[in-house]
């Protein structure tokens, strides 16, 4: 068996570098954060926190060095607003941030947990204290949603993953204001029989945009006697037609292995949301959720990744 997926991405040896014992406000667990590196060089990590309840909201955490001493939002930063906006009714979830230069905003892609089930909701930001929510831009079933950071074909585009029977696999649609969304493609399926992402599969970080087109980390899902385990794999699409997968691994690229990714609310889960790219262009920070309850990092070449899709 190839084993160079384990040297593509190397763990922090301060993992887990977040958890709940970190929080200013009572909660239950804090992971699956969205991420953004700020112009003045601060990682801003835009967390899932789940208090204890079972609901989840957002709160910030910034870092000078995205590693430690981390300043942490005093009150939630995205509070659930059911009131205005029903579909948050059971929490948010799950922020994925592009930033988009056209609007000179960050657009805050995430999911809201309805009665019928987890949709995509949008909001924009320019400092994450002010918000302008979008609202549920596509209804339930369907998650693992990302903005691409700009036009295709003058149209905006977005990942996403419905649900449908008989699987769960990776989508794009496509939307002239934002808030309507339609010419829907299909992106990438879940295989099927014994593979490690047999089950179902979703967009994991913001798409990668390189020279050879949007890389793509993608979380795998495979069900078997002791559960799920969710794994990581790499895809890479056309630029100019992201719905057209040009290369896809054949094998996962980086699972749960430690105590804190196997042992948690929910056992053996990697899940990352976003990551930050060096001034190298090439060195990748993946922030990653770890079994449901803490966050990780690891780092990972861009160049690196791509030779291995080469080559797998």
């Amino acid at each position: 068996m190839n084993n160079k997926h384990l040297e593509l991405f190397q763990r922090h040896e301060n993992n887990p570098i977040l958890t709940a014992a970190q929080w200013p406000y009572r909660v239950n667990s804090v992971f699956n954060p969205g991420v953004v590196l700020l112009p003045d060089g601060v990682t801003l990590l835009l967390c899932r926190v789940e208090d204890r309840r079972g609901h989840s909201h957002l709160c910030a955490a910034r870092s000078a060095n995205g590693i430690d001493t981390w300043k942490i939002d005093a009150q939630p930063t995205l509070m659930p607003d059911p009131k205005h906006f029903p579909e948050e009714l059971w929490g948010i979830e799950d922020p994925r941030i592009t930033y988009v230069s056209e609007l000179n905003k960050y657009a805050v892609v995430y999911t809201a947990y309805t009665r019928e089930g987890p949709g995509v909701s949008l909001a924009l930001t320019e400092d994450f204290h002010h918000f302008e929510r979008y609202g549920l831009i596509l209804q339930p079933e369907d998650k693992d949603a990302v903005l691409l950071p700009e036009r295709i074909n003058g149209n905006w585009a977005l990942i996403h993953r419905p649900v449908a029977v008989p699987g769960a696999h990776m989508w794009l649609s496509y939307s002239s204001n934002l808030h309507h969304w339609g010419d829907h493609k299909l992106m990438l399926k879940a295989r099927r029989g014994a593979w490690w992402d047999a089950n179902k599969i979703g967009l994991a970080s913001p798409p990668v945009k390189t020279a050879k087109g949007w890389l793509v980390i993608y979380h795998g899902v495979r069900e078997n006697a002791a559960g799920a385990i969710y794994r990581l794999g790499l895809a890479l699409f056309d630029l100019d037609k992201p719905e057209i997968c040009l290369k896809r691994g054949d094998e996962w690229v980086f699972g749960p292995e430690e105590p804190y990714e196997r042992r948690g609310d929910v056992d053996h889960v990697v899940f990352p949301c976003g990551y930050t790219i060096a001034p190298d262009g090439d060195t990748i920070r993946l922030y990653y959720g770890a079994a449901d309850t803490s966050i990780a990092l690891v780092t990972g070449s861009v160049n690196a990744i791509l030779e291995w899709l080469d080559q797998n």
